[in-house]
């Protein structure tokens, strides 16, 4: 089965999390807990909820860039939030997609056994998911509501219309009346009624229908508050399609898209870096610029594909490396006709013409062909606009852009399936894991520019991994025909400016800029830094706001490419690695991680006596609520409560609810027979001691299942506590095993899961091992200097630092962590010194001092540097210490200790 990768877990555990606040606090509350923080000029804040598209209803996105498997993840939130939030194990989902070209595949994608998608939902439902489209609706009997899950798959254009009449989602369909039969007042007041205007569209209906509930696809979703996934959700945010949505009284919305736009509500945002990390696409891109001419650039990228081929032999897996060409449109130089020519004929590349497949609007040789079959032969396509919506290819690796950068505007869909790694795995051949992009330059500005450009706006990409993402270089692959050119130097800057600077260029900076007139303007090369001095230099040409606004972005992506090329981990130099604690346990050196900690405390659920504490049920009128924790979850009941139906027998026994209780609340270390059998113990105790009947448990099991997880983890935090400390003595650091440690963590050059904000003060750092720093902010929204800015500065300018690294928390693969008796905590700062020793810093503001988690991370840090043979230091920094020392001072003392 296909495995989350680590971001699609995070993204659905924050979904997760998200809507259960919601339940418990309220949305404004849930949107505080989990929102993530933003940054600009140094200021960071928290957006505030936009509830502008869907009034109450709760409508937030999931930012992933292109390539992350959007529809995989939403296959899996479907039923996640089905649970969290709808409270039931068979939601209704309306899955929206913007073409019909991209509804068929998602169709299939989600009907095909054995595809991811479908998988992604067996996993949940087993078989009991139907998945179809509007037409196919009427198919669907009463009795499979609230027993499977039912996705209905559309396009948003099904819906959006003024005119009701005029859409068959509208229209009244005698085969869907069963399931508008014993409609309360409350459900009838949401729905859709019969008009004259019905029945001048529909002959069948009569005056005495008017008024009636219209038995019509609307009113089915809207009767059964559907769960609605919007797939490219930049596509379909107008106000008619709110509008829309707002009609079909959904229970949430869920956008899934890779660059979403002002009124989105981000909740979740992964880079591409985090992609690139699970091998889910082909980085960096590697970019040949051609400007001799179209010929050149087919020439070279055929000899692409070739070399790819053969390393393609090399590989365990089949793979045929596929060249994307864009042509231009008709009269144009490099059209698809004449591109045909050039590629078959004796003079041009001698290409089989089997071997060609032409993707347009006219000829479509792709229709029926499946790409990753051997008996394939197609290793080239020629497409123009753009390759037909939901096509995808695994084996796609090369893109030759003969339309000029700036006039295209469909490169980015072509070039993103370039970037989908084969198989979502890593190749053996380190070649077989870049994309590669031979496109035409023009006189204005730099290719490399153009399509970092296109990452950041179009395709989800980070500044800084759109500047990390391409290689803009003539042969960092050995062409078959040995040739090979120059590589663009990273410290040379090349800037587009508006106008042609009238001012002379100041003796000082005359050795490091040039400028070039160009007929839009004029174009800067910056050799060496971008100073200040520069800066101003080139704002001086421009006469108006806007035009310094677009010298100002250029001149900081410039800044970003540098930074990115230039920083430690670009350029392949080494972290060394860090020993991690480890534990004598059972005659065997372990790591202490998670699965060790809960063993240390002998965890025994049995260990206290049977209590829910917190978990309350008091129903009243048509609602009842419960408590969780002092979390106040509110039900609107479907029956009422005067009819007393937590007193009626429950169909179910109280075996049935512990089964369904033990699939919930399933625990790794807990075996299955422990569970059930405290499980049921729990079960009675809350029947005979809570007064609390079986029905009432049954009716608010979802909200009792959240509760009992929470009871085991106090549970099984208690025992690991009490068998922590009691085990702390006896932890060491790893010992070496020749010349390594044997159990070790290393910063991976790559592998850095920083998360906005960035990093983004006027004080230049050094020595950061990576081109972007995570969470970092200068100055308070004050102005005055944060103090974990001040700590990193005193690091980056001391004489004996190394590298260091900002450790991003909560990355227990990719960050730095030292275990505690409730998790792992991860330092603020890790460092390499000069004389290859490490130090592990920790910043505290005083008033932390003296919380217990503070010391016992303090107790844990100076364990792991006492057990490691003075290769290690740990400090717990903070703005001044008891001995009136700032924060330099504290680590030269702790470096020279």
């Amino acid at each position: 089965m296909f495995k989350l990768k680590d971001y699609q877990d995070k993204a659905l555990v924050t979904l997760d999390a998200f809507f259960r606040r919601l339940r418990m606090a309220g949305l404004e509350a849930a949107w505080q807990t989990y929102a993530p923080v933003q940054e600009k000029s140094g200021q960071t804040w928290q957006a505030e909820y936009d509830a502008n598209a869907l009034g109450d209803v709760p409508a937030v996105c999931v930012r992933i860039p292109t390539g992350g498997g959007k529809t995989f993840l939403a296959a899996h939130a479907v039923a996640r939030v089905g649970k969290s939030y709808c409270d039931t194990d068979a939601p209704v989902a309306l899955w929206l997609v913007p073409s019909d070209a991209i509804r068929s595949q998602t169709l299939a994608s989600l009907s095909t056994p054995r595809h991811p998608c479908r998988e992604a939902m067996t996993e949940y439902f087993g078989e009991r998911v139907r998945v179809c489209a509007l037409d196919e609706l009427a198919t669907v009997g009463r009795h499979e509501v609230g027993n499977s899950a039912i996705i209905v798959v559309a396009t948003i254009q099904s819906f959006s219309i003024t005119d009701k009449t005029k859409r068959n989602v509208y229209f009244f369909d005698e085969s869907l009346a069963p399931h508008f039969q014993a409609l309360t007042p409350q459900q009838e007041a949401k729905l859709d009624k019969v008009t004259e205007a019905d029945i001048a569209a529909q002959p069948y209906l009569t005056a005495a229908d008017i008024g009636k509930v219209k038995a019509s696809l609307a009113n089915w979703l809207t009767l059964h508050q559907p769960i609605v996934v919007v797939d490219e959700a930049h596509n379909n945010r107008t106000d008619l399609a709110f509008r829309t949505l707002r009609n079909l009284h959904p229970a949430c919305l869920i956008e899934m898209t890779a660059t979403p736009v002002s009124g989105s509500n981000v909740l979740f945002h992964v880079g591409a870096q985090a992609l690139a990390r699970e091998d889910m696409i082909k980085l960096p891109i590697v970019l040949m610029e051609h400007p001799t001419g179209w010929k050149d650039a087919v020439r070279d990228a055929v000899l692409t594909r070739d070399r790819l081929e053969v390393l393609a032999a090399k590989e365990p897996d089949y793979i045929r490396p596929v060249l994307l060409f864009q042509a231009e449109p008709t009269n144009s130089e490099a059209t698809v006709e004449k591109l045909l020519e050039h590629l078959t004929s004796a003079d041009g590349e001698k290409l089989d013409r089997n071997q060609i497949a032409i993707a347009t609007g006219d000829q479509k040789e792709l229709d029926g062909i499946v790409l990753a079959d051997p008996a394939c032969a197609i290793r080239y396509v020629i497409t123009v606009e753009a390759l037909k919506e939901g096509w995808d290819c695994p084996f796609a690796y090369v893109l030759c852009g003969l339309q000029d950068m700036k006039s295209s505007k469909d490169v980015e869909q072509i070039l993103g399936r370039v970037l989908r790694m084969p198989y979502a795995r890593p190749r053996s051949q380190p070649e077989m894991g870049k994309a590669y992009a031979h496109m035409i330059s023009n006189v204005t500005a730099r290719v490399a520019d153009q399509l970092a450009d296109r990452l950041v706006k179009n395709m989800g990409f980070e500044a800084y991994e759109a500047a990390l993402a391409i290689a803009p270089t003539q042969s960092a692959l050995p062409l078959l025909d040995g040739s090979s050119h120059h590589q663009t130097s990273p410290a040379e800057a090349v800037i587009s400016l508006p106008v042609t600077p009238t001012q002379p260029i100041p003796d000082a900076l005359r050795e490091c800029i040039e400028i070039r007139p160009t007929t839009n303007g004029a174009t800067a090369i910056v050799r060496g830094e971008l100073t200040g001095a520069v800066e101003d230099f080139l704002l001086t040409a421009c006469k108006g706001a806007k035009q310094q606004d677009v010298v100002k972005e250029a001149i900081e992506r410039e800044r970003t490419r540098q930074a990115a090329l230039l920083a430690p981990s670009a350029r392949g130099e080494h972290f060394a690695p860090l020993p991690q604690l480890c534990l004598d346990w059972d005659g065997e050196v372990q790591p202490v991680e998670k699965r060790l900690l809960s063993e240390l405390g002998e965890f025994d659920l049995f260990r206290e006596p049977m209590n829910l504490a917190g978990f309350t049920i008091r129903e009243s009128g048509t609602t009842f609520e419960i408590d969780v924790e002092g979390g106040k979850v509110v039900y609107q009941a479907t029956d009422s409560g005067q009819l007393h139906l937590s007193e009626i027998a429950a169909h179910a026994s109280d075996n049935d609810l512990v089964r369904w209780l033990d699939r919930e609340c399933r625990q790794i270390d807990v075996g299955q027979a422990v569970l059930i059998k405290w499980l049921l113990a729990l079960v009675r105790h809350l029947i005979a001691d809570r007064s609390l009947t079986l029905t009432a448990l049954v009716r608010a099991k979802y909200p009792l299942a959240e509760a009992v997880r929470r009871e085991i983890e106090r549970r099984r935090q208690v025992a690991v506590k009490a068998g922590f400390q009691k085990s702390l003595p006896g932890f060491l650091a790893a010992p070496r095993l020749e010349e390594s440690f044997r159990y070790a963590f290393t910063f991976h050059p790559n592998h850095y899961p920083a998360r906005p904000p960035f990093y983004s003060g006027r004080y230049h750092f050094q020595h950061h091992y990576y081109p972007v720093i995570h969470d970092l902010r200068e100055k308070r929204n004050d102005g005055q200097l944060t103090e974990e800015f001040q700590c990193a500065r005193a690091i980056d300018m001391h004489r004996q630092i190394k590298h260091w690294v900002r450790n991003v928390e909560k990355e227990d693969r990719f960050s730095f962590w030292l275990p505690t008796s409730k998790d792992y905590f991860y330092p603020d700062f890790v460092c390499e010194l000069t004389d290859g020793r490490m130090l592990v810093i920790e910043y505290k503001g005083a008033h932390l001092l003296s919380d217990p988690e503070t010391k016992e991370k303090n107790q844990v840090g100076h364990q792991w540097e006492q057990s490691s043979g003075g290769r290690c230091l740990f400090l717990m920094a903070m703005a001044e210490d008891e001995q009136g020392r700032d924060v330099s001072q504290q680590i030269e003392n702790k470096l020279n200790w």
